[in-house]
């Protein structure tokens, strides 16, 4: 199999003694299946488990890969097996999951490791072996053209596969991304289904499969009974808890304890905020749009090329690394903010800022390039997550990537506000007092306990817009006695615009 094949097929077959451990542990759990089923079943290190470990279980081992087939159904001439093994090749997206899992005889048991790729992964090699395109998962607007709408497919294999055994007793106990079992949990229990235990054991993927990604075993038994937490252990020490995961007000959280504990800090369903949290801004163009300042007072684009523009449209910049290390008096970059607000004329530009406009005709191809659909239809040159509250004076800002909670008080910089790359969040204000009363909130204890409780540090991208807007900073201030000088801060909107900011000169 060649390199883009492995790719396009989520290819990383299972060690023959990581499948016996898994089923090892499936045995301890009391599972006695009549029928094992593998819908993806690769060379067939799972089937050969299932044969061993289930010695009275018929094994049904299914796989796009006619070779796989073939390869796995040999070991139906190994001693104990009965005759009991089936093996047919079979497009997972293409099998009615309904009808195969009901024929089955039950108690089911449903094991494996999905495909480890995600749907654009798959469209940027242009496979054609994928699920269904349609955005499965409801996002709408922006979250779906920006690429929160995109999944890994074994998420969408789970779930194919949960929704055909209904409430069946069926067991699914598959290897994935930790990120995966989490979705596929929320899915659930947002949609009621009859979760009997669920529960995941992590193990290391990278000594496993090569592959950086937090990952486990995710058991999940179907059945009458609802269970709303989900335990979590080492698959090497099962018996062990490490931790856990609830369902609370229809919320995935990550410490139930705590958010049970500080929940009466939520923002309520009809509350307004104080400030509104945003993200920083997004221009997906660094070579041409951020710049680092060289001796002499020029500026140098990621391209190596010395520019001069004016300094209107040019602001000192952030980065979630610079929040991460508390690095916020001092800038290494500055960035090019061509807009004010989403859908502002560029083309102001070229009279107000002539060289801005050269500059940006010059590396008009590579800006016009991005891929991004949220720039089609806009502006040429147009930027996203900016408005007034962009060039505010004083401004709380946390890295969105980095797994800890470090709130940061960022003022402006040689007389210009600072603004932020798109891995950073910030709440805007027009005085240092508000600025610092705020972030005073928002590292208190019971607030950083809350907000932790929502938080998955094993994410791509821990800390998220939603999360920290969750938070009402009234009823912190309440608890601290501090509601009326909460009341009192400027807002979190800056009513002035580009064109009312300082100037500066390189």
């Amino acid at each position: 199999m060649t390199d883009a094949e492995r790719i396009e097929f989520g290819d990383f077959q299972t060690p023959p003694a990581l499948a016996r451990q898994v089923v090892g542990l499936l045995r301890s759990k009391g599972l006695t299946p009549k029928a094992v089923l593998e819908p993806t079943c690769g060379l067939g290190a799972f089937v050969e488990a299932s044969l061993e470990g289930f010695s009275t279980a018929a094994v049904v081992a299914l796989d796009i890969n006619a070779d796989y087939v073939r390869k796995t159904a040999a070991l139906d001439r190994l001693p104990l097996t009965q005759a009991r093994l089936s093996c047919r090749v079979a497009n997972f997206f293409a099998e009615n999951w309904i009808e195969t899992v009901r024929a089955l005889p039950k108690p089911l048991l449903v094991i494996g490791n999905p495909p480890w790729v995600t749907a654009s992964g798959l469209g940027a090699i242009g496979s054609t072996n994928t699920p269904d395109k349609s955005n499965f998962q409801q996002r709408r607007g922006l979250d779906a053209l920006t690429g929160k709408s995109n999944f890994d497919v074994a998420e969408w294999m789970l779930l194919k596969l949960l929704e055909a055994a209904g409430g069946d007793p069926v067991v699914v106990a598959m290897l994935v991304k930790t990120s995966v079992a989490r979705r596929v949990l929320s899915h659930l229990w947002s949609t009621g289904a009859p979760v009997q235990d669920v529960a995941m054991f992590r193990f290391d993927a990278a000594a496993q499969f090569g592959v950086s990604a937090d990952a486990c075993l995710f058991y999940c038994q179907m059945g009458r009974r609802h269970s709303l937490e989900c335990s979590i252990a080492a698959l090497d020490n099962p018996d062990v808890p490490i931790g856990r995961v609830g369902w609370r007000d229809g919320t995935l959280v990550s410490d139930p304890v705590a958010y049970d504990q500080n929940c009466t800090l939520l923002m309520g369903p009809i509350d307004t905020p104080v400030v509104r949290w945003r993200s920083g801004v997004k221009h997906d163009c660094s070579a041409v749009m951020e710049f680092d300042r060289v001796e002499g007072g020029f500026l140098l684009n990621g391209r190596g090329e010395r520019v001069e523009l004016e300094p209107e449209y040019v602001y000192p910049l952030l980065k979630s690394t610079d929040l991460a290390h508390a690095r916020c008096t001092t800038v290494r970059k500055w960035l090019l903010v061509t807009q004010g607000r989403p859908g502002e004329d560029t083309s102001v530009i070229s009279a107000r800022a002539p060289k801005t406009w050269s500059y940006l005709r010059e590396h008009g191809d590579q800006l016009d390039g991005r891929r991004s659909s949220i720039y089609r239809n806009r502006p040429r040159f147009s930027v996203f997550g900016v408005g007034p509250y962009t060039f505010s004076p004083w401004k709380v800002a946390i890295s969105g990537l980095h797994k800890k909670l470090a709130f940061s008080v960022v003022g402006p910089i040689e007389d210009r506000p600072v603004v932020f790359d798109d891995t950073c969040y910030h709440l805007s204000f027009q005085s240092p007092e508000a600025a610092r009363y705020a972030a005073e909130l928002l590292n208190d204890d019971r607030s950083r306990a809350l907000l932790s409780s929502l938080i998955f540090w094993d994410a791509k991208r821990p800390i998220t817009v939603e999360t920290l807007q969750r938070l009402d900073l009234k009823r912190v201030a309440a608890l601290t006695g501090g509601i009326d000088t909460l009341d009192s801060l400027p807002g979190g909107v800056d009513r002035g615009s580009m064109a009312h900011q300082s100037t500066f000169a390189f």
